[in-house]
């Protein structure tokens, strides 16, 4: 499965990506960046593969920017 085809089940819009950094749902522990597991409650069949592929700065988590950078690449579908 691409990474594109496992990700367009994201509750994120590509125009709305200030608001997914503030999406408490996703964003359980409240620090503005998604770890791999609080995505996997989103989208469990994200893989290891996948998140490290948007994750940029190695950091372990997803801010902002990565985001932003991750749906500019494709990565990340807009919501339907």
């Amino acid at each position: 499965m691409s990474i594109r085809n496992a990700l367009i089940a994201l509750p994120f819009v590509v125009l709305a990506v200030p608001a997914f950094a503030q999406d408490a749902a996703i964003d359980t522990d409240g620090d503005s960046a998604y770890s791999l597991v609080e995505l996997q409650v989103a989208t469990p069949e994200m893989t290891q593969e996948e998140f490290d592929a948007m994750d940029v700065n190695l950091d372990g988590m997803l801010d902002a920017d990565e985001i932003a950078a991750a749906a500019e690449a494709g990565l990340l579908i807009a919501a339907e």
